[in-house]
């Protein structure tokens, strides 16, 4: 459980974490984590594999428990007020969320039904998300002949067709082509633009962190490593660096960059035991 903190999170943050940590028995996933994510903003987590990304967005999706520390997401405490967490959160995880035996029009009227929307309003919710992710003429097909693209898209308007305060994507563009994560990128900032909408992401594309995020927190080894905008970032490396010099820098690690439906169900696959 979480331990709490009688001061709450700072009053414009729409995420926060105070001393964070998660361990498997002698091994620290995440040790002492301060995050603080205002509202309104899209918000990087960084770092090689295993450096404790998707454990964070687990605690703080309350699908895992904290082993010590506070966290809270839209006002409210994780461990305290998981509830009230979900019921104002979207999350996309790395694994395929989207159901490749039925058509993006039932994918949708499910997660609308399990998000607790009825009658015209979801309909009319549905009928957003699909011109949203622009797959109005795909909506009657098999999401398993979607393109990996397609898919990303469905998924993200899945987890926003109950407008949460906060959206938690985990390695949103993994295996797409470049085509369709510019595609994913303009979704978000829309997301962002027309519903104030905060997002949580992780990456390993740096290319994604410069052009999405308004701020970045690079992990290694559980542990915060450093925090700012990615100007900012690029600057105290030196005067011509890039965030995958930013990436080498503070975590002493290089990047490893890495279809159809297939295709992104076992790239995310391997992505999601790697940690």
């Amino acid at each position: 459980m979480l331990t709490a903190d009688l001061a709450g999170p700072p009053k414009d943050a729409a995420i926060a974490t105070i001393a964070l940590s998660k361990r498997y028995g002698h091994f620290q996933a995440v040790d002492s984590l301060d995050l603080n994510v205002a509202r309104g903003r899209i918000f990087g987590l960084l770092g090689p594999n295993g450096a404790g990304k998707s454990t964070t967005i687990k605690i703080l999706t309350t699908l895992l428990d904290a082993s010590s520390g506070s966290a809270w997401v839209a006002g409210f405490d994780v461990a305290e007020a998981p509830v009230e967490v979900r019921r104002r959160i979207g999350y996309v995880p790395q694994l395929l969320s989207a159901d490749g035996a039925l058509t993006a029009l039932e994918n949708l009227k499910l997660s609308a039904r399990l998000q607790g929307l009825r009658g015209a309003v979801r309909a009319a919710r549905v009928s957003e998300a699909l011109a949203f992710s622009g797959l109005e003429a795909a909506a009657g097909k098999l999401v398993r002949t979607y393109s990996g693209g397609m898919i990303r898209r469905l998924e993200i308007a899945q987890a926003t067709l109950h407008y949460p305060e906060v959206l938690f994507l985990d390695e949103p563009t993994l295996g797409l082509d470049p085509v369709a994560r510019r595609t994913v990128w303009e979704r978000l900032l829309q997301l962002r633009q027309t519903k104030g909408m905060t997002i949580l992401i992780t990456t390993h594309d740096m290319e994604e962190a410069d052009v999405l995020c308004d701020e970045l927190a690079l992990l290694h080894q559980g542990r915060l490593a450093v925090t700012g905008k990615p100007d900012e970032l690029k600057a105290q490396v030196g005067a011509h660096a890039t965030l995958d010099d930013v990436f080498a820098h503070f975590s002493g690690a290089a990047l490893d960059h890495g279809g159809n439906y297939h295709d992104v169900r076992e790239s995310r696959g391997t992505i999601h035991r790697l940690g």
